[in-house]
């Protein structure tokens, strides 16, 4: 009867090894990776003032997004995130490389940002203001009357 107590107990003890080490491989950092920058190599193929928007298409890939007005540059971007257990991901790298062109579509300067100066770049998107605020849809009715002009009728 002794014995089967120390089998007990000496499975007992495995079980709780086990548990303990499942636990602490539970809590390890997972990594996720969005995005796609090309390497320097990669970019040492793209000569300045002389390829255009579409050899560097054809040489590095499609940009992640492109400038907003008059398209005035290819945008690639990569970002890495760490995150233990339940807390929220955090970023640990970002590459952004801005391929930027002149008028003629021609490349004019390529740079390369990261977090090696300390900073994150702050990829910001961008919303256009709806203008309705905190009112109800009969005030906001009500308030357009008494803006009402009737000569703009009549013309």
């Amino acid at each position: 009867m002794f014995a089967n107590s120390k089998r007990i107990a000496g499975a007992a003890r495995a079980g709780l090894i086990i548990f303990a080490f499942l636990s602490l491989t539970a809590c390890g950092a997972v990594y996720r990776n969005h995005g796609y920058v090309p390497t320097p190599s990669e970019l040492a193929q793209v000569e300045v003032g002389k390829d255009t928007r579409e050899s560097v298409v054809r040489l590095i890939g499609e940009p992640g997004t492109s400038g907003v007005l008059d398209d005035s540059g290819y945008y690639y971007i990569s970002s890495r995130f760490r995150q233990f257990g339940p807390m929220a991901p955090k970023v640990v790298d970002r590459q952004l490389v801005a391929i930027s062109f002149n008028n003629a579509g021609v490349v004019q300067n390529i740079e390369r940002f990261g977090l090696e100066h300390g900073r994150a770049i702050s990829l910001d998107r961008r919303v256009t203001e709806t203008g309705v605020e905190d009112r109800t849809l009969l005030r906001q009715l009500l308030r357009n009357l008494g803006r009402f002009n009737p000569a703009s009728v009549l013309q």
